[in-house]
């Protein structure tokens, strides 16, 4: 499958249902559990309608939603620019392995570049996930010396 088949748009309304899907669908693969699906839903809304807390686009052949992924934002004040964090990758099963997600990520990392704010794009992964890291790493995108830490509430 050529890329140029695969179009690249910002989420809308519309798309929250398969987006919050495809995130459920993401944390069963990467972290072996059910999330609830009406907290997924309500976020995945608050996410698409509230422009502030990021973007997600979404991949389209053939008039079917078959990937997703969003960006949010950090403020570097050492670079004094935001970095743009990926998140919520996601592509159907059946179509991995075709260059959606290399679709997707271009298509930020040309807003990106083109954004005189924007200053990089990082973003996180399960740390076993090999097959992710190899895609990654074909994007150019390189592993740093930091860890993530967290505490949830």
């Amino acid at each position: 499958m050529a890329n140029a088949a695969i179009s690249i748009r910002p989420a809308s309304p519309s798309d929250v249902p398969t987006i919050a899907d495809f995130n459920r669908a993401l944390c069963r693969e990467t972290e072996h559990r059910e999330l609830d699906p009406a907290i997924v839903l309500e976020g995945v809304t608050r996410f698409v309608t509230e422009r502030t807390r990021g973007r997600y686009f979404v991949a389209v052949l053939d008039g079917e939603v078959v990937g997703q992924t969003a960006h949010t934002h950090e403020w570097s004040d050492w670079r004094n620019g935001e970095i743009w964090w990926i998140q919520s990758v996601y592509v159907r099963p059946d179509m991995r392995g075709r260059g959606v997600f290399r679709s997707l990520f271009e298509h930020i990392r040309k807003l990106g570049q083109a954004d005189p704010v924007c200053c990089g794009i990082r973003l996180y992964m399960e740390r076993d996930n090999h097959a992710a890291r190899r895609s990654y790493a074909k994007l150019g995108l390189e592993e740093t010396g930091y860890e993530v830490l967290e505490t949830m509430f």
